[in-house]
């Protein structure tokens, strides 16, 4: 069965996902001290550099686990499990600190709505996918 390939809303909002996690990468990495004044949160720890970093790191590295997901959706769909994953994460710690009070709404930006559409998409994707058959194996041997 041919794949048809992912609607222009699909591809549209992975294409945001990767723009998401470029955008916090860079911050992080490059400037992580920066952070808390564009939230308008108070000044972070020192310490604060290093941990920023490496989830900057990371952040760049589903930036470019989204980008080859979309190359081939069907064969790379475990980029996308895990970026559900990570925005369900998100989604809870958002709710969390938004519910303790330790930030506000303004301060958290996107947070409370965007990891839900992405979820929402993302699943449809994963769903979508496996209706049509399953990925093609380039394991050369390898279970």
């Amino acid at each position: 069965m041919p794949l048809e390939k992912p609607s222009r809303f699909t591809r549209g909002t992975i294409v945001l996902i990767m723009i998401v996690q470029v955008m916090l990468g860079l911050v992080f990495v490059i400037t992580p001290h920066s952070f808390p004044s564009m939230m308008g949160l108070p000044p972070a720890p020192g310490w604060t550099d290093w941990i920023f970093a490496q989830f900057g790191a990371r952040a760049l590295g589903f930036a470019y686990g989204m980008f080859v997901a979309l190359r081939d959706l069907r064969r790379h769909a475990h980029w996308l499990t895990a970026m559900i994953i990570v925005q369900v994460i998100d989604w809870i710690g958002t709710a969390l600190a938004l519910y303790a009070g330790s930030v506000n709404l303004a301060q958290v930006s996107t947070a409370p709505f965007l990891p839900i559409l992405f979820i929402i998409v993302l699943a449809q994707e994963l769903a979508r996918q496996r209706k049509t058959g399953p990925a093609k194996s380039q394991s050369r041997g390898f279970p």
